[in-house]
């Protein structure tokens, strides 16, 4: 079993356009793929650990641990086990923090590109960390020849560090917003990074007609439940225990909307909700793709150190 750290990864040279293809790959063949309910504990208010497996075809599944400690730095971190589901034998142990920020802001992406109103423009971005900055590196490369009026949230100058991290992109144009309610208000799409939100963060008339939400971390929305025209999920039984789940005016997965079963939007009216968060199938297809590239270049792969364990010699070892 080899060990792949995020420096390993990030050396890649994964392109943003990479990621949205590997995303669309596996929205489109989730029905092929076995993804359990992932298995959600909380030491704490505020802290999780989410333990998620699946299975995404005869040859890969895995298992992805998540963690969030608000006073650890990183206070998210991911890990995850890809192994070869033909042996059974463990592939790879490896870090899942570029993983995840880059299959979330593809999936984010995803949701924008299938269920945005026509022409969108003005997109407002809360919670600027990795996530934010992923969606928006892959937005910007879908889209290379739209310009984009970006609203950012000020939060403890944040937004200043965002806007210099896209200072090479001549079509994405920036603005600093102080209210929540000012950064919703006249947007087209509003995408929530925010990691953590007690409470719903906006009223009701704050949406505008035709705007497009993605709470990625899925809190602070609830009562855009009630009264959105429609809701997306990548999983249902992701969203199924939401105290609104029964009261959403329409639902349907994603993989249903891209294989022409479900309807998407049908007009530039329809406020809509996308509770695509990003599931384990994602990240084991990612860790799948990185792992045959690294095998394919031999001293690439030699290079990495090897996970060895003691294992029992005999069948009968008690």
């Amino acid at each position: 079993m080899k060990l792949i750290t995020f420096d390993d990864i990030n050396k890649l040279n994964i392109s943003p356009l990479q990621c949205y293809n590997w995303v669309d790959e596996m929205i489109y063949n989730k029905k092929d793929t076995q993804l359990p309910p992932k298995i959600s504990l909380h030491p704490s208010d505020d802290s999780f650990c989410n333990i998620m497996p699946c299975i995404i075809s005869k040859e890969y599944g895995g298992v992805k641990l998540v963690t969030r400690y608000p006073d650890r730095l990183p206070s998210l971190d991911s890990k995850l086990f890809l192994i070869d589901m033909i042996s059974g034998n463990y592939l790879a142990l490896m870090d899942a923090n570029w993983i995840t920020a880059m299959r979330t802001g593809a999936v984010a992406v995803h949701s924008i590109k299938h269920l945005a109103k026509s022409s969108f423009k003005t997109i407002s971005i809360l919670g600027l960390g990795n996530t934010a900055r992923a969606t928006l590196l892959i937005l910007a490369s879908l889209y290379p020849n739209n310009h984009f009026e970006i609203k950012l949230l000020k939060y403890k100058e944040q937004e200043n560090l965002f806007k210099d991290r896209f200072s090479d992109y001549q079509n994405l144009h920036f603005t600093y917003i102080d209210s929540i309610k000012d950064l919703i208000k006249g947007s087209d799409i509003v995408i929530s990074c925010a990691t953590y939100l007690k409470d719903d963060i906006c009223t009701d008339d704050c949406f505008d007609k035709g705007v497009l939400v993605i709470p990625i971390h899925t809190r602070g929305f609830t009562n855009c439940d009630l009264f959105f025209d429609k809701v997306f999920a990548d999983d249902t039984s992701h969203v199924s225990h939401f105290k609104n789940f029964n009261m959403f005016k329409y639902f349907a997965e994603m993989c249903d909307v891209v294989q022409g079963l479900a309807k998407s939007r049908e007009n530039d009216e329809e406020r809509i909700l996308a509770y695509n968060i990003g599931i384990a199938i994602h990240d084991i297809n990612f860790a799948s793709h990185i792992y045959k590239h690294i095998k394919s270049v031999p001293n690439l792969f030699n290079s990495l150190p090897d996970i060895t364990m003691n294992e029992p010699k005999e069948k009968f070892w008690l």
